[in-house]
């Protein structure tokens, strides 16, 4: 019998990972899940937010909400931006629908592995999917001259690219991305989903929003759910020229935006200090995280600006087995890679948390390395042979500026490895 009492058949039912409900409701009330699976911001908002939130439950679930557009506006005035460039939907997931039934006619081209609704919606909607491979050997990064090039040769008419890319972390510097738009002024559309970008440190402002609407067939994409960490309400938008956003958000319905969508909007202006922390919080995690997922012998670390990594795991392991030994004896939620296109079932992908999180992970992960395969233990990042370039890797894209974040004092951690190694 499993020590969380989970079954995990519930992992092996669809082509999607299991919800984190499915699996609540499979451990059974007061289990406690770890999530490493949906990439969420863990400091945002903050309790004191939540707390506000409780308070207004009542007309939150009562009553109507504003419409879509009044919503839209006041998302605009809280983010300094032009209404008229602005369209906000039930998530990205909606607006990538929307784009695909208005803007791609003919084919898209898209590098893989990234996010799986920009292969999978075209394809269903019969458009062409021109996939340009990623390399392993090249540490998943893209080059956009190289992925240029290949969108020439297929002749593709509309191009997407993910940054941060999701599930390997590669993030492109602003500069190459706007070179890349026009490079491409001529297709019907260019797609930059920026729904990771805020998780990066690698530039003071990383993102190509200003200068996607001064463009003609240019369109960036942003995730409020996983930046606000409330994957929940379901809300995202996107910049574009006033032609092209103004295309999208007449197709949208007048209500598709809910009432907690709208509170949270109105909320934002408040706790803008405390969203910027929880950046903070979140790459000195991404650092922690990444020096002690590297201890793990045979474990491939990927270089990461999103709230995730992508690792491969040594040949011996299994991803789906380990993914349901970790669920099923310590209750943490993993994502497995297998059915990404461009990967296999050794990679996964982990997104950041804290780091008494992380010592469970690393526990569970050793634990299952230790009890089924002969490689195990922990050894230094800098001598094993197939981390070292990823570990120096990790240290090079490291900006500059980044200013340490002291630990601080933690209660009710989990401890037993950090406090054993102590």
């Amino acid at each position: 019998m499993a020590r969380t009492g989970i079954d995990t058949s519930i992992l092996h039912k669809g082509a999607h990972s299991a919800s984190y409900f499915d699996l609540a409701r499979a451990a059974g009330e007061g289990a406690e899940i770890v999530d490493f699976c949906i990439p969420c911001n863990p400091y945002f908002p903050t309790p004191e937010m939540f707390d506000e939130l409780s308070r207004d439950l009542k007309s939150i679930l009562k009553y109507y909400p504003s419409d879509s557009a009044s919503i839209t506006k006041k998302l605009a005035s809280v983010l300094g931006l032009h209404p008229q460039t602005v369209a906000m939907a039930n998530g990205s997931t909606e607006l990538i629908t929307w784009i695909d039934h208005l803007l791609i006619k003919e084919s898209v081209a898209i590098p893989i592995p990234t996010f799986g609704r920009w292969t999978d919606q075209p394809m269903e909607t019969g458009k062409r999917v021109d996939m340009f491979p990623l390399q392993e050997r090249d540490g998943f990064r893209l080059d956009l001259e190289e992925y240029v090039q290949f969108i020439r040769e297929r002749k593709s008419r509309v191009a997407v690219v993910c940054n941060v890319n999701n599930p390997d972390g590669h993030y492109i510097p602003r500069r190459d991305v706007i070179r890349f738009m026009d490079a491409l002024s001529d297709l019907d559309l260019v797609v930059v989903d920026e729904s990771f970008i805020d998780f990066s440190d690698a530039e003071r402002y990383p993102s190509v929003g200003p200068d996607a609407v001064i463009r003609p067939n240019a369109v960036v994409l942003k995730s409020l759910g996983k930046n606000f960490g409330l994957h929940g309400i379901r809300f995202g938008y996107m910049l574009a020229n006033p032609a092209i956003s103004g295309k999208i958000a007449k197709m949208l319905p007048k209500w598709n935006l809910n009432s907690l969508a709208e509170k949270v909007v109105h909320m934002i202006s408040d706790h803008e200090m405390e969203y910027e922390e929880s950046l903070r919080l979140l790459s000195r995690d991404r650092r922690s995280m990444g020096r002690e997922l590297n201890r793990i012998q045979g474990l491939t670390v990927f270089p990461s600006q999103g709230n995730f990594f992508l690792v491969k795991l040594p040949n011996e392991w299994s991803g789906v087995a380990l993914r349901d030994y970790l669920v099923a004896n310590h209750g943490i939620m993993t994502r497995e890679c297998g059915n990404k296109l461009g990967m296999t079932s050794q990679f996964m992908r982990l997104v950041v948390r804290p780091a008494a999180d992380v010592d469970r992970l690393v526990d569970g992960m050793m634990e299952y390395g230790q009890r089924f395969h002969s490689r195990g233990g922990y050894d230094d990042p800098m001598e094993a042979a197939g981390n070292r370039r990823w570990a120096e890797s990790y240290e090079d894209q490291q900006a500059d500026s980044i200013v340490p974040y002291p630990g601080g004092q933690r209660t009710g951690e989990y401890t037993a490895r950090r406090a054993a190694v102590s």
